[in-house]
């Protein structure tokens, strides 16, 4: 007898779906998987067998074949369990056909029991918008799914509590949950820019780049607290939208790091790999493409300690990502893009050492060893950093008087007024920040008043400028005006963004 599941798979971050069909018939036993199945999937029927024994039902000695349509396209990971053995059962008519419109994914335990499988909201999302009405999944995924509005989430725990759902024809779904309200409820930063002691203007270029989304580059000695203002940005930058949470969330469900019983991400992502990682590790890849971290950084903050120590091949991977928002990797037989709208903030010491240009220690780097130091930072990528600020080590006086400092609240509020004028400027646009800006909407959108006209052109011409710094340049001047509450660029802002531009990256 021939039965049909249906089902949802993953290509990238985006769901397709997937026709499970069982026939059962009296010949030679055998257990078949068709319909282009990865090791994962065969291996599904050693699982399958087990889960529908354990789970007291039986699995007669026949010839069965089941098929992944569409048979074309590659089928990989476990979330097939569960609706091949809905069909084998449906097929051998030990479980009643139940209405249609409900899906049903989940990896099988030899016990019958459930477990979660990766990018749930990704697959309820598409469930959705395939028209079905129903998905039954692992109740671990069901707070997950249960994001997706307009769709029926059916939790379950086991085998049979998922043949129970199919044969009622649906069953208790999972309340919905409100992203708005999940992201009222956020717990207080263990952080805060009130910590750092001196800085100043390392801390304005930190709230001129959170206030339009721009790159920036630190550059001081050891021990003089980039890291530390570099994990204090998160926390003046504007809180995640309902459609920014529903993004990122997605990412990290389908990357596998959506932590247990947090099914929504409501804080800006902060990554900081290792300079060790591969360009794959940072940009995305693998054999079955996954996002890198700059997608696990999209919409927050990528950090990037010991700058030129990373490889070459992933620093210039950044490439793409820093000028489009996006990666697209190509492989054989399919094409994928991962969202990466980042903010990039790196940190390096000027030297190998760490003391070219201290007051207080002297600088032994020989002239090559400084020049094979900052050789991996190419003009293209420093072209697509908007600020460069120094960090100087703190001076002994500031250190142990403490300073006063601004709270994060009390930036982060200047910010968010900022932003909000950038919204309302870009309003009709996929864009939400000036650093995002293409070249037609700078011309469109960017007016700059009397003598910062001038300064800009004397600038390009001194300073040797390439139209994309020259660009940056502007951008980072509006986000200053922006600010300040200014309605044109004025000499003063774009003076203030050129001083982020004129240092070289040696120190010279």
């Amino acid at each position: 007898m021939l039965a049909r599941v249906a089902s949802e798979a993953l290509s990238g971050l985006q769901g397709y779906p997937v026709e499970i069909e069982a026939d059962v018939v009296a010949a030679a036993p055998a257990f078949t998987i068709v319909g282009l199945p990865d090791a994962a999937v065969q291996e599904s029927r050693e699982r399958v067998r087990a889960a529908i024994v354990n789970s007291a039902y039986e699995f007669p000695s026949r010839r069965i074949t089941v098929n992944l349509a569409p048979a074309d396209v590659r089928k990989e990971g476990p979330s097939f369990d569960l609706p091949i053995a809905l069909a084998f059962l449906l097929a051998t008519r030990q479980a009643q056909r139940g209405a249609d419109g409900i899906a049903a994914v989940g990896e099988l335990g030899l016990d019958g029991s459930l477990r979660p499988i990766v990018g749930a909201l990704a697959v309820a999302e598409s469930v959705r918008h395939r028209g079905l009405r129903g998905l039954v999944l692992p109740r671990a995924n069901a707070a997950e799914a249960a994001l997706v509005p307009g769709l029926e989430v059916y939790p379950a725990e086991t085998l049979r509590a998922a043949v129970a759902v199919i044969e009622a024809g649906g069953g208790e779904a999972a309340r919905p949950l409100l992203v708005e309200r999940l992201l009222q409820h956020q717990a207080d930063d263990d952080v805060d820019l009130a910590d750092m002691v001196g800085q100043g203007q390392a801390k304005r270029a930190i709230e001129v780049a959170a206030a339009g989304a721009h790159n920036v580059l630190m550059i001081g000695p050891p021990g003089s607290g980039k890291t530390m203002l570099a994990r204090r940005l998160p926390t003046i930058m504007p809180p995640l939208t309902v459609q920014e949470a529903i993004d990122v969330t997605r990412i990290y469900s389908v990357a596998g790091l959506l932590p247990a019983q947090q099914p929504l991400v409501v804080r800006r992502p902060f990554r900081a790999p290792h300079h060790t990682i591969s360009s794959a590790g940072l940009v995305g890849g693998g054999g079955t493409p996954r996002p890198g971290e700059v997608s696990l950084a999209h919409l927050g903050v990528l950090f990037l300690d010991e700058f030129p120590e990373f490889r070459l091949s992933a620093l210039e991977g950044l490439r793409q990502p820093l000028e489009d928002g996006e990666v697209t990797i190509s492989r054989a037989l399919s094409s994928v893009t991962f969202p990466a709208r980042i903010m990039l903030v790196a940190a390096m010491n000027p030297c190998p050492c760490g003391f070219l240009g201290d007051r207080e220690r002297e600088c032994a780097c020989p002239a090559h060893r400084l020049r094979q130091y900052v050789s991996k930072l190419s003009g293209p990528l420093l072209d697509r950093i908007d600020l460069r600020v120094e960090v100087p080590r703190v001076a002994p006086a500031e250190r142990r008087s403490g300073g006063q400092s601004e709270k994060s609240r009390v930036v982060g509020a200047r910010v968010a007024a900022a932003r909000m004028r950038q919204l309302v400027r870009l309003a009709g646009t996929t864009t939400y920040a000036n650093g995002h800006m293409t070249s037609r909407q700078l011309r469109r959108l960017c007016v700059l008043h009397g003598e910062a006209v001038a300064l800009l052109d004397r600038a390009y011409e001194r300073l040797r400028l390439s139209a994309r710094a020259c660009d940056r340049v502007v951008k980072v001047a509006q986000t200053i005006a922006d600010l300040e509450g200014a309605p044109r660029i004025e000499a003063a802002h774009v003076a203030e963004s050129l001083s982020y531009r004129a240092r070289g990256i040696d120190g010279r």
